[in-house]
């Protein structure tokens, strides 16, 4: 049995998004694996899963990531 709680680390003012939980949190409440952030502002804590499937869709389109020879793949 542990003697003390582990905390997550961050700060109030940063703002996360629970993965798990599926919503917005002030200084983490969940571990580190379920969230994303930290954020300067509650909006863009809010609007995290939207920015990551544009984050996502960025890179699937990237010319850079599908061109063989940037890659070092040989044709």
């Amino acid at each position: 049995m542990a003697l003390f709680k582990k905390r997550a680390a961050g700060k109030p003012g940063e703002w996360y998004y629970c993965l798990q939980h599926k919503k917005v949190e002030e200084g983490p409440e969940c571990p580190a694996k379920d969230r994303f952030g930290p954020y300067t502002t509650r909006g863009e804590a809010e609007h995290a899963m939207e920015t990551a499937r544009e984050r996502n869709l960025e890179w699937e389109n990237d010319p850079k990531w599908h061109d063989p020879a940037a890659r070092g793949d040989q044709e």
